[in-house]
């Protein structure tokens, strides 16, 4: 199997502060952050901002700090900006930090009811973003939150918006989404393979609340990657508040070892992915 990629969501844009005192906010803590989800084994930063109230934000600005905190911490690590936001944001808002050309930005392909919300992606803005992603040179991941959204790909293949190798992310358990059922999981795993055809292309899953450990687990032994973190996970078990995002990446890293997987390092995690 591909070494393992890790990628921890560390802040988020619905987690608050008072419901989990350990949430990065200001551009410092995500610095701080981000060094101990490396050092722990992750290879990926999945990057949301906010201003020092805890209001999401997407300001350039903002990302901009927070990108060279944490750049100075630990450089080697693949910082991949949120243009999802929080829900409701503008879709010009969303696209505005791509100008700082980091190595990967978030692809939401779709529209879904998001809880009490509709995260609104409409197909003009779909294209439009992925043409903005394409002009900055960024690599896109594939956000999957339900089967239409899958469907949706080899529409915008067809259209040239983008392009092999893709890099798809499951994420299960949203309500308003697909559950975090196993079945979901391996469904989502065989149709992408189909709709693909023999295209390059490769998986991560992302599993909400109760789904992320189960989740994590099979796709670690199912030869796919994780996405694990305070976005969308603020217990470690049921009950027990996470003490930080490091302490996922370091669980993950055991069952991966137990299941003598490969963690990826930063520059293998590169070379699968870019």
């Amino acid at each position: 199997m591909e070494p393992l990629i890790i990628t921890c969501a560390i802040t988020g844009a619905e987690t608050s502060k008072d419901k989990q005192p350990a949430l990065p906010i200001t551009p410092r803590d995500q610095g701080i952050e981000a060094e101990k989800c490396i050092l722990a084994g992750a290879s990926v930063i999945h990057l949301h901002v906010r201003e020092d109230d805890g209001t999401p934000s997407q300001r350039t600005e903002r990302f901009a700090e927070a990108i060279s905190e944490i750049r100075k911490r630990v450089p080697q690590a693949i910082i991949q900006i949120s243009t999802g936001g929080a829900v409701g944001e503008k879709i010009e808002n969303r696209a505005r930090p791509l100008s700082l050309k980091p190595e990967m930005a978030s692809l939401n392909v779709g529209s879904l009811n998001f809880g009490d919300d509709v995260f609104l992606n409409h197909p003009k803005e779909v294209a439009g973003m992925a043409e903005q992603i394409s002009k900055y040179g960024v690599v896109p991941e594939l956000e999957i939150y339900e089967m239409g959204h899958l469907e949706s790909i080899p529409g915008l293949i067809k259209k040239g918006l983008i392009r092999p190798p893709f890099h798809f992310q499951y994420v299960l358990g949203v309500p308003g989404g697909m559950s975090g059922e196993l079945s979901h999981l391996m469904y989502l795993r065989e149709r992408t393979g189909a709709l693909v055809g023999s295209s390059k292309w490769t998986w991560a899953v992302a599993g909400v609340g109760r789904y992320q450990l189960p989740l994590s687990t099979h796709a670690i032994a199912l030869g796919g990657h994780v996405r694990i973190g305070l976005e969308d996970n603020i217990f470690y078990r049921k009950g027990e508040l996470a003490t930080g995002n490091a302490q996922f990446v370091e669980r993950l890293v055991r069952i991966a070892r137990e299941l003598d997987r490969p963690i990826a390092t930063p520059t293998e995690a590169r070379a699968i992915l870019l």
